[in-house]
């Protein structure tokens, strides 16, 4: 079921430092910053020869990334993203092992424009899990 790893999500505060760090001192190919107000976000990908980097910066008081850096002022890393195939049936089968899908249990559309769910960290190793349709 599980594909590549997609991304490793961090939560930051200021997006602009985030950005300048990645270009200035590893000289990363970064993204324009685009917001996701759906989800509370605004977003930059850090792109890799074999993987991404998001950064997260929270869009408004009531972003998940603004409680996420209300418990971690340092922001930090936010969740990891794998690809699958069929992300319904990838959810059926997590479902019927006992796996917790957070919200509705619907995929919502990401950043990437793909149909995403997000998995309770409870279940996998304290790490809040991301399942991206490729």
């Amino acid at each position: 079921m599980i594909g590549r790893l997609n991304h490793v999500a961090i939560a930051v505060r200021d997006l602009n430092a985030a950005v300048a760090t990645y270009k200035n001192a590893l000289g990363a190919k970064v993204t324009d910053a685009t917001p996701q107000p759906e989800h509370g976000v605004t977003v930059v990908f850090v792109e890799l020869p074999n993987t991404k980097i998001e950064f997260l910066e929270p869009l408004g008081e009531n972003s998940p990334i603004a409680k996420f850096l209300e418990r971690n002022p340092d922001g930090g890393i936010h969740h990891l993203c794998y690809e699958v195939d069929d992300i319904l049936a990838a959810r059926d089968q997590l479902k019927a092992q006992g796996a917790r899908v957070l919200g509705d249990g619907n995929p919502k559309i990401g950043a990437h424009g793909k149909p995403v769910l997000f998995l309770h960290p409870k279940d996998f190793l304290g790490t809040l899990t991301e399942l991206e349709q490729v």
